[in-house]
């Protein structure tokens, strides 16, 4: 087995969920077309991928699914319960049933019969809002609809009130939040280990704005590898469900070739170093 292939292989526990396990590196799909989903979704499909990450906002939910399955029907080899297929909601609601109603609308859009992991997008909305939500999603799970739930973008303050709240039943497995060197959340990253939250780092390679940093070229040039590369390898080595993003197969591949080099423990102390916070898109951790 190829160094890809054992990296595409690699599944991590849910703690909150056992013995649910995760893929540690997905293909993001944030901001791609259908058509350019679809095309990017089959190269990862061949090059070993398991694990696709979309959300009710990307719009892309229906061109995710249709390249599993497609994928999947020419590659019977290959099964349903291999892949790790996560959705977001777009935004919370103290409208119970809407929520119920969106969730199975994005199941249905998939058209994989279920949905491996369902996340809040977001904290925004308010608190009553987060947890009416929230019990819209352990009910989901229930009626079988999706098999985990989990969050995104939450703060310290959100995940207590989450795992404060009294009637929670539930536990989420995931907290996606922007990661890399450059944006480390070490205070996100703790609360989530205490509750046994797995964290899932979007964003890994920083959008591209940091590739031509000297650490990172140096680093780089050091082990071997490309920028890309270091980047995901930091995020793998931290234990983290790693995001990247690309469209190009080439990328896609080279995104996962991370199994043939480690990051020296000094290494990785000079790349946490360089935290700056740094956010690419978004940030909502700080809602109230």
């Amino acid at each position: 087995m190829s160094t890809t292939a054992q990296m595409l292989s690699r599944r991590l526990p849910l703690p909150n969920q056992p013995p649910l396990t995760i893929p540690q590196i997905h293909l993001g799909l944030y901001q791609m077309s259908p058509s350019t989903t679809t095309s990017s979704v089959l190269a990862a499909l061949k090059t070993g991928y398991l694990g696709f990450d979309s959300a009710q906002w990307y719009n892309n939910e229906s061109a995710t699914g249709a390249a599993i399955t497609s994928y999947l029907t020419s590659h019977p080899s290959l099964t349903r319960s291999s892949i790790f297929y996560t959705s977001k909601l777009r935004s919370n609601s103290t409208d119970y049933t809407a929520v119920r109603t969106s969730i199975t609308s994005s199941v249905q859009a998939s058209g994989l019969g279920y949905i491996d992991l369902f996340l809040l997008h977001s904290p925004y909305g308010g608190k009553k809002a987060r947890l009416i939500t929230w019990k819209a999603v352990e009910d989901a799970i229930l009626a079988g609809e999706i098999r985990s739930g989990g969050v995104s973008n939450y703060g310290v303050k959100h995940v207590e009130e989450l795992m404060g709240w009294e009637e929670l039943k539930v536990k989420p497995v995931v907290n996606q939040i922007e990661v890399h060197p450059f944006h480390t959340q070490e205070e996100i990253r703790g609360v989530c280990e205490k509750y046994g939250i797995a964290v899932q780092a979007y964003a890994p390679l920083v959008a591209g704005m940091r590739m031509g940093h000297s650490v990172v070229v140096g680093m780089s040039e050091k082990y071997g590898c490309t920028p890309a590369q270091l980047l995901v390898r930091w995020s793998i080595q931290h234990g983290f469900v790693t995001l990247p993003k690309s469209s190009r197969p080439d990328r896609i591949a080279e995104n996962a070739d991370v199994g043939w080099f480690e990051i020296s423990a000094e290494d990785m102390k000079t790349l946490d170093g360089l935290d700056e916070k740094l956010v690419t898109d978004w940030d909502p951790t700080d809602a109230p």
